[in-house]
Parts: C-alpha cells; structure tokens; sequence
C-alpha cells in the first residue's frame, strides 16, 4: 500500500477499483472527459443517484471501472462531504480516503490534511495518462458543499431557499449561461484570449481543470469578503488553493477583477488594462483556468489564473538561470563566477520547499535553524555561508533584477570571497514562489 500526499499520484492496474472513505461521510463522484466539465447530469454521481455508466455507489463503498465509463470520460473526481449537509468537516474525525484493487489488495492511501470549516472536500481524482489509468491524491476544500463543487464541474444546482444547494434534489442539467462551464469560458474567454495571443505571435493556452477549480474557490472567498485580493478573508492565498489541487508549476499570474457582468466583459477588461494585458499575453504560460461568482450588490468577482506546470528538468533549468543571471552580475563587477555546488544547492531547495510547506518566510525557519545550519546539514564543508531569499518573482530574471537593487543582496551576490553557489526554487505557497539564493566559502 502507498501513502500518497497532496498531489501525490501512482499507475492503477486494469480491472475494477473500490473507493471508501470510513465514517460519516458521503461520497460523490463527478464523470468528466478532457474538458474538466460533466455532460450532464447522468456525470454526477452522489447519494441521490447512485450509479452512472463505468460507475457505482453500495452504500459508502465507490466502484469504478475506468475502461467501462462512458465515451470519452477521462476523469472521475471523487469528494467527500459530512453524512449531515452543511456540517463542517473539521467538527469530524479526519476523513481517510482507500483505493482497493481488483484483487482485493489496498494499492493506497490518503489522508488529506485536516479540513477547517470546509463541508465537502476533493479527496482524489482517477485518470487516464495515454492507454493507462492513474490515481492522484487532492485536497482541495469547498465551504459551499455540493452547490460549489458541482458548480465548479459545470451542473446548475437549484437551490430551493430551505436546504444546501444540490443536498436535497440533486443538480439539473449543465447550462452554458450559468456559472464558469469550461464551454462557455471557451467560447466566451478562452478562444478570444488566444487570438489576442496570436495576434501577439505567442502560442495559445489551453483549458485545466485544477486552474479552474483553484480560480473558482478564489472567486468564492473574494466574493464572500466584498472584496480583491491575492488572500481571502479565510487567510488562504490563490496560490495556496492552486497548490493544494496538487497542481505543481514554475510560473503562474492571475487576474483578480470585480465588476464585468460576463466572460467578454472580462476578457476585454483584460486587454485594455496594461498590467493584466501583460499577464495574458505572457509567453510563458500554457495553461489557464476562469472561475467567477456573484458578491454583495451583485457584484461579479472573477479570478483567472495563468500557468505553466512544472515538468521534469523545469525547477534544474529555472535554478540554472539564476546561476547564470548571478555570475553575469559578477562579470559585470569583475568578480569571478562562483561554481555551482550540490550541497548548497540541496539545502536552497530544501529551504525554498519548507517556506511553501510551513507558510512562512524567513532566514531562520520555525524549528530554528539558520543558513549554515541547512548548508552543514545538506553536507556542506564551507566556512562561510551567506544566503538570499525571495518571494514572489515571476522569472528568473525578476529575482535577480530584486535582489540587485537591494543593498544587503546585492552585497552577498557582490561579495569578493564567496567561491560557490546553490539556487533553490519552489512554486505554491502563500506568495506563489519562493527562491533561495545559497553562497559558500
């Protein structure tokens, strides 16, 4: 048996797979094909209805037979909620989510990291990658219960004024003029967007789903504070919701926008406003996702988010850029480069991956060690360390540029006797990157 962590993933052998997740709870399952977004109600699978195509709840026990879903599903998204509607899942025992196989055999395990005031929670997602199938560990938290997450995945939930949308008589049927539905942001952002990147000879972005998901919960959390910014009232960052849907990158933007009433409204408030124009058009980015959702005095809150995912070699060659950018600085001041070292580079990693995973950022971390602390304890033997940090840089340029035109940086980056160097970068957290600059002598 794997234990899986957010984000987590592992291949699933062929046959039929049982999901359960013990104690009081309820399971649902959303059917979807590469869009993101169900075709229909038959594509919701909850306590209400029971049992789609490939796809089959016994009491809290979820069957899925991937090779048997319905034409051109690639996806069943698995959550949980509480046994009672609306109960906070944080006033319960932690949910734990098991993947048994075919034969009988526990393949994995998850258990997600305890849920607050959030009522329904996606737990995992089975995938098909090429002729297989796999399985990823999520996360990611809702407090609107079944309306939101089912809203998210493109279904219209009618809320009858007495009961939590969606917990009473389940969803109708998708609509392309109710909330994000990958179609309509396809056809009313996405394919506009693209030709205002074409225009701007830089390749097109194509719909994900985890974006979307992260964008939609942003739009939620703004919506329900009356207000823009990069935190909710809850506390949690847009990039914090992106990290926890398990999606990993090496750049990301976003919009964040109140008051355009529709998709062509926001696109074009997009491209005649200099710094969100930039953000559309960056080359960088190959991926995006659109979420929107209604506040006091009917305003719309929208949040649109701008990635690239992170791919094998990607993190190496941002650090490497870094390295590079550096020494041109050291040139330029005629110093010597300083030679990349693996065990400095070790512990700038380390250190920029725990200031994502403990939310915090400082030169000293939250069990008190300290630059040569790390470098010594990665294998380091130098006798000198000095460090940089950084937060929130888009590029590799970008945080040098930063650090540059700070005196106490650009005197480390500067500094005579320094002889090596190791680059650490990790993308999430609060401030969406954290970059780790190590110096040794």
């Amino acid at each position: 048996m794997q234990e899986l962590v957010s984000g987590g993933n592992l291949p699933l052998p062929s046959g039929t797979l049982t999901v359960r997740v013990p104690g009081p709870f309820d399971l649902c399952a959303l059917i979807t094909d590469e869009s993101g977004k169900v075709r229909g109600d038959a594509d919701f699978v909850f306590f209400n209805q029971p049992a789609a195509q490939g796809a089959r709840f016994d009491g809290d026990t979820l069957t899925v037979e991937p090779g048997a879903l319905r034409p051109g599903a690639t996806r069943v998204t698995v959550a949980v909620g509480a046994a009672e509607p609306g109960t906070p899942l944080g006033r319960l025992p932690s949910p734990a989510l098991r993947v048994t196989g075919p034969d009988g055999r526990v393949l994995a395990r998850f258990a997600p990291p305890r849920p607050g005031e959030e009522t329904v929670l996606l737990l995992a997602e089975i995938y098909r990658r090429g002729e297989s199938w796999k399985l990823r560990a999520l996360g990611q938290g809702y407090r609107d219960g079944l309306a939101g997450l089912a809203r998210d995945f493109g279904v219209e939930v009618v809320d009858d004024g007495t009961e939590p949308a969606g917990d009473a008589d389940g969803p109708s049927r998708p609509s392309d003029t109710a909330g994000p539905d990958v179609p309509a942001a396809d056809a009313l952002w996405l394919a506009p967007a693209n030709s205002a990147r074409a225009r701007a000879g830089v390749p097109p972005v194509v719909h994900e789903a985890r974006l979307a998901a992260a964008a939609q919960a942003h739009a939620v959390a703004m919506a329900a504070a009356g207000r823009l910014g990069v935190e909710g009232r809850d506390g949690v960052s847009v990039y914090q919701r992106l990290t926890r849907t398990g999606y990993a990158y090496t750049s990301v933007g976003e919009h964040l926008v109140s008051g355009p009433r529709t998709a062509e409204e926001f696109l074009a408030y997009c491209l005649r406003t200099e710094g969100a124009r930039q953000t559309l058009l960056d080359s960088a980015f190959t991926q995006a996702g659109l979420g929107r959702a209604g506040g006091p005095g009917d305003e719309t809150y929208w949040t649109a988010l701008w990635a690239r995912p992170l791919t094998p070699g990607d993190a190496a060659r941002t650090e490497a850029e870094v390295v590079s950018l550096t020494n041109g600085e050291r040139a330029a001041a005629g110093l010597p480069p300083l030679a990349p070292d693996p065990a400095l580079t070790r512990a700038a990693r380390a250190h920029s991956a725990d200031m994502v995973a403990r939310d915090f950022y400082a030169h000293t971390a939250p069990d008190g060690s300290r630059p040569w602390d790390r470098a010594a304890a990665a294998g380091s033997a130098h006798r000198s360390v000095g460090e940089n940090i950084a937060c929130g840089q888009r590029s590799a340029a970008e945080v040098v540029t930063g650090w540059m035109n700070s005196p106490g940086h650009r005197a480390n980056i500067l500094k005579p006797g320094f002889t090596h160097m190791g680059i650490g970068f990790a993308g999430g957290g609060r401030a969406g990157t954290y970059w780790t600059q190590l110096f040794g002598a």
